[in-house]
Formats: C-alpha cells, sequence, structure tokens
C-alpha cells in the first residue's frame, strides 16, 4: 500500500541449511578416498610379526597379530612367518672310519617372532638358505666324524639327539630355534652295505650255533642225571638183597615154572627140567 509503514524495506535472501550439509558430507567422501588411497592400516595374520620400517631403517618394534596404523609413505612394515617351519637337506660326511655317508636330515624350526625385526636386519627373508642349510652341513660332518659307520646305524636316536643339541647352539644366536631334528636316511656305499650284511649273516649263523651247542649240552647234562640216578637206584636195590630175598626170588622163579608146565612130560627136550622140591616150599 503507498505510504504503508513496510514502504521501502525490502527483506533479505538467506542460504539454505541443506547447503552446508552438502558441503559436509562431501569432505567426508573425499576424505574417505583419499584414506583408501594412502592405506594407513596394516593387518597382521595369525604366525605373523610385523618388521616397521621407516624411510627403509628397521626399527626396535615388532607388531603383533592385528590392526595397526602406519604412517603412509614415512613407514612400511614387512610381514615374517614365525610359525613352525619344515627344512631337509642333504648333508655329505665320513665317519670315524672313514666311510662316506650321505644323509638326508629333516628339522622342524620356528623363528623368535620378538627377534623377527633381527632377523629382518642382519639375514634377510631367505635365512634357510644363508643360514640354517649350512649348519646342518657342518653338525652332520661334525657328529658323523665321532662314530663309525656302524655305529650311526645301530646308535641312530643317540646320533639324532647329538645332532638336535650341535644345531639348537648354532641357530640360536641367529635367534632361530631348532624344535626336532629326523634322520630321514643314512646311504653308505655298496661295498660296505655288503659288508655290514655278511657281517650280520655270521653272527646270526654263531648264534644259532651257540644255540645248538648249548642244547646239547643241557641234552648231555640231563642223560648223565639220569644214567646217575639209574645207578643210584642199582647201588640202593643192591643193599637191600638179603638171603630172605634171594630164597624169595627162587621160590618166585619156581612157582611160574610150575604154572607153565602142562602136566606132560616131553618126549624130546634139549632144556633141563627143573627140579622142584616140594619140601621147600611151605
Amino acid at each position: 500500500m503507498p505510504g504503508g509503514i513496510f514502504d521501502g524495506f525490502e527483506p533479505k535472501m538467506q542460504k539454505p541449511v541443506f547447503k552446508k550439509s552438502y558441503l559436509f558430507v562431501l569432505l567426508l567422501i573425499i576424505g574417505f578416498f583419499v584414506l583408501l588411497a594412502i592405506n594407513p592400516f596394516v593387518t597382521i595374520g595369525a604366525g605373523e610379526r610385523g618388521v616397521v620400517l621407516n624411510f627403509g631403517a628397521v626399527q626396535p618394534l615388532v607388531l603383533s597379530e592385528g590392526i595397526h596404523i602406519v604412517i603412509p609413505v614415512v613407514q612400511k612394515v614387512i610381514k615374517m612367518d614365525v610359525k613352525v617351519h619344515k627344512a631337509q637337506t642333504n648333508a655329505e660326511a665320513s665317519s670315524r672310519d672313514l666311510q662316506e655317508v650321505t644323509t638326508v636330515i629333516a628339522i622342524n624350526y620356528h623363528i623368535l617372532p620378538d627377534k623377527a625385526n633381527m632377523i629382518y636386519q642382519g639375514i634377510g627373508m631367505s635365512y634357510k638358505e644363508r643360514v640354517i642349510d649350512p649348519a646342518i652341513q657342518e653338525v652332520v660332518k661334525a657328529v658323523a666324524a665321532t662314530y663309525t659307520a656302524e655305529e650311526l646305524i645301530t646308535k641312530r636316536p643317540i646320533v639324532s639327539t647329538a645332532m638336535k643339541d650341535g644345531l639348537m647352539q648354532r641357530l640360536h644366536k641367529h635367534f632361530i630355534i631348532v624344535d626336532e631334528v629326523s634322520i630321514v636316511n643314512f646311504a653308505f656305499s655298496k661295498l660296505f652295505m655288503e659288508a655290514i650284511e655278511s657281517k650280520q649273516t655270521a653272527e646270526q649263523l654263531a648264534l644259532k650255533a651257540s644255540r645248538d651247542l648249548d642244547r646239547i649240552k643241557i641234552e648231555a647234562e640231563q642223560k648223565i642225571t639220569q644214567a646217575k640216578a639209574e645207578a643210584e637206584a642199582l647201588r640202593l636195590q643192591k643193599e637191600n638183597i638179603s638171603p630172605d630175598l634171594i630164597k624169595l626170588r627162587r621160590i618166585e622163579a619156581t612157582m611160574k615154572a610150575i604154572d607153565k608146565w602142562n602136566g606132560i612130560m616131553p618126549k624130546v627136550t634139549t632144556q633141563t627140567m627143573p627140579f622142584i622140591d616140594a619140601t621147600n616150599i611151605e
């Protein structure tokens, strides 16, 4: 209305509130994608440890299992397996009696989890080829030299224990723990194996002969014992013979003769008829 109280007053335009919310959401989305791009998170799996590097320098911190935050660009994490592993190595050595021995050794081992950074810094990831295999070679040579070739076979558990002790001592200074050592195989020359087989055959034959001799001795002793018993029985019978016993034996013989006679006199005889004295028969 002309001349009204609102003449000359123009209302100001206000910015919508949803524009600020839209800007905030946009910034969040951009930040999320930037975060994914730089990836400041690292996951250490089961049986692993993380070695932290700051611009390539190994740090004292060793990351355990789980999710960790690292500084992008500055820090890098190297994952190392700390589970039990198996290493099998062929080793050649000489026994105390100068026999050539080819051995296959299998060991179970794991690295010390808290010293993963030291292993990475001092040895690297190829610690099996650099440390474990040479240690097995040296230990096998040292242990085999203290036993003869035959003892390496007959004393296998003792030899295995000696090798385990040697490997534990050598690898522990590299932060590697030896869990078990197994001797997979011992191989000798063909000539030596034939000699061992011949020796075993001879020992078996000697054992059989010894057993046969023992059996013969036992049987002879049994016969001697039996003969002594029979002689002793005859001696006792002889000591018990008396005139009355002799008289009784005669009467028994006469009675047997009478029982056998049928009452008929033989026409021709080449034997003397027994004379029976009836007056002696009571």
